[in-house]
């Protein structure tokens, strides 16, 4: 089973002010990852080609970084994800654009964790962190993220 997932929000800030956050992505100062009301994003090392790390059950490595402008993760974990997830930032009418990308095959019990549980997760996460991205840069958010009731639900399971 193929996936496509892409979140984005354009952000009233130029490229290289959006980038700086792709830049703190798991540092002491992180401005783009929600935590602490989701698991933090943890690497091995410094925001590197290389590190290994992840967050929550969720692991990965950084197989290509251009800082500023992009980063590439490849899953190692949960079993049956065989792809990758980015950060992108791109100019974009008169302030730039924030993109999330997950492409990749599922395979096994991923099939079904995926669409069941994953996604939901994944998709609240995502909208939250462009959320705090638009803030980070000085701009207001309109209609803010808000999680679903099967969302609180799968929270409320797997924080047991």
């Amino acid at each position: 089973m193929a996936v496509l997932n892409i979140h984005e929000r354009s952000i009233p800030a130029p490229a290289e002010a959006v980038g700086e956050l792709i830049d703190g992505l798991a540092g002491a100062d992180d401005r783009l990852w929600p935590a602490p009301d989701w698991p933090r994003m943890r690497f091995d090392g410094p925001l590197a080609v290389g590190a290994s790390g992840g967050h929550g059950p969720v692991r990965y490595q950084v197989v290509q970084y251009l800082p500023g402008r992009w980063v590439r993760f490849r899953f190692s974990a949960p079993r049956g994800f065989h792809g990758f997830h980015e950060f992108t930032v791109d100019p974009a009418d008169g302030g730039s654009r924030l993109r999330h990308t997950i492409a990749m095959r599922l395979r096994g019990p991923a099939r079904l964790t995926w669409p069941l549980a994953f996604r939901r997760l994944h998709d609240a996460l995502l909208e939250e962190a462009l959320d705090r991205a638009v803030r980070a840069c000085g701009g207001a958010v309109a209609t803010p993220a808000r999680r679903s009731p099967y969302v609180r639900l799968l929270r409320l399971l797997v924080h047991r």
